[in-house]
């Protein structure tokens, strides 16, 4: 092609509809773009030089901004990046993103592998090993194989919408290839490569920028950009670790499979991935992963285990937000010695008083630490730490960073004397307690301003009412300033504008977006208002608990100590708390207020119906089941509304049997129980056929 005839000539204006020789060559150009970026960055086996790929790109450009009708979601100049975004959307996961437990040694390990085998009922399940990027988790989706959307992990349950900065990582395809699901979730890890980061941050200070604290945290931040022309700067990479939602297809049966397919398909995956028969084959793995772990182009901080059978992890389903199928191992933490400058005090939302070490900066696992949990009281006094101690600091589990002990270098002046803990609160300066069987330090004030300030900032927290903008800062101007005095005040601020905006650093623009956040938050649900309201012992899974059993708040606040002892996972502690909660004064006051402004959710969760035969029934399950695990049945019974024991007595309305049962069996022949076989037990519970009337 001549340079009269090339596209790149074609006036801008032109209004004509693309020729059928343009529409070829365009299709051609993204063919061989496409397949260049696959060998370059995901194959690591190229064939063109930069030059040849310049003039492609340049050719295709020109073309797609002759006739726009021409460029496509997965074209690749789409990886170029757009101009800045008004802020990322929010997006609900269609399956919630995990987060892994974690284990530290072989012992760790065969606990949770028996656990998982014992879950099951059975005696061996094969496992994958994976290596544990250091990175970000993201989700992408692909409608008919072309990149539809990507976004955060967040919460596990909602992350940002990111799409347009993930379209400019070139290891990440555009378009899949291959017959592809119509709908397709890959889920993946984000990261910088270490040897690109250097680079990076000196470009970020020769800009006047600060530099990156290391490759995760620079990885984050790139991913995060508002403007994505910006990320497309940044040399990111990535590597896909699982399928998340499939629509409409026969899915693999194993994890091993679902990697493989997701190869064919186009996406990149980590060669290193292992298979394991036994727990010994694991930390071979995990031996080798150790050794190979300063070789790589990026951090790893660990291994991650996960049950091969994607049948098998459907079936061990998840405790809390970690799932019973995946486990990680985290490599021991790293070390440092530092000096301990000074000890501090933080009260928390309950009234705890939790000390804080202020630290000579020092690097620790590629990050620089400045402060360390101390824990409690008892811990300081154990340790026998004092301010300008040479200590020894670590990450636990490569994330908190925490004081392991004074260091053998240490030298203390003679004048040296131990830490006396505070016996007033450092807020409120009211009297602290400490109860004998709590290790906990607190301030029982409950009009002490810094308990306040923390509730409301928990208050607003992502995994509670999320309302945006109002964090650390202006969680503690609200109260000092005489706008909140509790919770409820929040949905009264907006006949105040007039008033925040004139708060420091505030202006309109933050304040209308508080404020908008704030009503927003009306529409959250009932387990996060729970969460919310800082309740001790109150978190996130016994939120749901409870919010599932009563679903209202008003009836949470009428729940007897009975009652919350009924539910699972609810002990004695926590039922106690709540109820003495609801019983103050002042709490009764702010629950009235909140369902008088709105605030009153009430729980979505389907009941079990009351027409269903297990609902009200008592169980007790003998023997080995074929279909399903003991635990399986147990779940099936609670979720259509039936309790299961362990011992059959008089109450027993059945006794489900299986193979090889125990003395259970007679005693319920014994005492006229009725029986049935796992066959009647699943007809039951799928309301197939009831098949015996319970006794009365």
């Amino acid at each position: 092609m001549n340079d009269q005839e090339s596209p790149l000539h074609i006036q801008s204006n032109s209004v004509s509809s693309a020729s059928d020789e343009v529409i070829r060559r365009v299709a051609q150009l993204k063919v061989e773009i496409n397949r260049a970026n696959t060998l370059y960055y995901i194959e690591n086996a190229p064939e063109i030089d930069d030059a040849e790929w310049d003039a492609r790109m340049q050719e295709l450009l020109a073309l797609e901004a002759t006739y726009p009708e021409l460029q496509t979601p997965d074209s690749p100049t789409q990886r170029i990046g757009s101009a800045p975004a008004s802020g990322f959307k929010e997006v609900i996961h269609r399956l919630p993103m995990l987060s892994l437990g974690n284990v530290f040694d072989e012992a760790g390990l065969r606990d949770w592998y028996q656990h998982a085998l014992d879950f099951l009922e059975i005696d061996h399940a094969p496992m994958v090993c994976e290596l544990k990027i250091d990175g970000l988790a993201i989700a992408i989706t692909y409608k008919n194989g072309v990149l539809d959307r990507a976004a955060t992990r967040g919460d596990g349950i909602r992350g940002e919408d990111v799409t347009a900065n993930v379209r400019t990582i070139r290891s990440v395809p555009l378009k899949l290839n291959g017959d592809v699901p119509s709908e397709l979730e890959l889920r993946g890890e984000v990261f910088l490569p270490n040897s690109k980061f250097a680079s990076l941050n000196l470009e970020r200070e020769q800009a006047g920028l600060p530099a990156y604290v290391n490759p995760r945290n620079s990885a984050s931040g790139s991913l995060r950009q508002l403007d994505s022309t910006e990320t497309a700067k940044r040399p990111l990479d990535m590597y896909f670790y699982s399928l998340g939602y499939v629509e409409n297809t026969v899915e693999p049966t194993s994890h091993r499979e679902a990697l493989s397919a997701i190869k064919e398909w186009g996406g990149r995956v980590n060669e290193w991935t292992r298979k394991a028969e036994t727990v010994k084959e694991v930390m071979t793995a995990i031996a080798n992963a150790s050794v190979i772990r300063d070789t790589l182009d990026y951090g790893i901080d660990g291994v991650v285990i996960k049950i091969n059978s994607l049948i098998l992890q459907k079936r061990l389903g998840f405790v809390g937000r970690d799932p019973r199928w995946a486990v990680a191992f985290k490599f021991p933490a790293e070390q440092a010695e530092t000096t301990l400058r000074a000890i501090h005090i933080n009260v928390g939302r309950t009234g705890a008083l939790t000390p804080w070490a202020k630290l000579e900066p020092v690097m620790v696992g590629g990050v620089t630490v400045g402060r360390a949990t101390l824990h409690n009281k008892d811990e300081i006094t154990r340790k026998d730490l004092r301010e300008g101690d040479r200590i020894i600091v670590q990450r636990a589990g490569d994330v908190i960073p925490q004081i392991v002990g004074i260091s053998s270098k240490n030298k203390r002046s003679s004048n040296s004397t131990p830490y006396q803990f505070p016996n007033a609160c450092p807020s409120c300066q009211a009297i602290t307690i400490q109860t004998e069987d709590e290790a906990v330090t607190r301030c029982v004030n409950g009009a002490c301003m810094a308990q306040f300030e923390r509730l409301l900032e928990h208050y607003a927290s992502r995994g509670a009412m999320d309302i945006e903008g109002l964090g650390e800062r202006v969680s503690q101007d609200l109260p000092r300033l005489g706008f909140v005095t509790n919770i409820a005040d929040l949905y009264r601020l907006r006949d105040r504008r007039n008033d925040l905006i004139k708060i420091d650093k505030m202006g309109e623009t933050r304040v209308d977006n508080l404020l908008q956040a704030i009503e927003s938050s009306r529409s959250q649900s009932l387990p996060r208002l729970l969460f919310a309201l800082g309740i001790s012992g109150i978190g996130s899974e016994s939120a749901e608990w409870i919010a599932h059993r009563f679903g209202s708040l008003t009836a949470v606040t009428k729940a007897t100590r009975e009652e919350l002892l009924a539910i699972d996972g609810i002990g004695p502690t926590v039922a106690s708390t709540l109820v003495e909660y609801c019983a103050l004064e002042q709490n009764q006051k702010l629950i009235t207020d909140l369902i008088e402004l709105g605030i009153n959710p009430l729980d979505q969760t389907p009941k079990p119906a009351d027409d269903h035969p297990a609902n009200g029934m008592l169980f007790v399950i003998t023997g080995r089941l074929e279909m399903m695990s003991r635990v399986e049945a147990q779940d099936q019974i609670k979720e259509r509304g039936g309790k299961v024991t362990s011992s059959v007595t008089k109450k027993t309305d059945y006794l489900v049997t299986g193979a090889e049962p125990g003395s259970k069996l007679d005693k319920a022949q014994r005492i006229g129980i009725h029986i049935i076989d796992e066959d009647q037990f699943s007809a039951l519970i799928n309301k197939d056929i009831v098949p015996a009337k319970p006794k009365t």
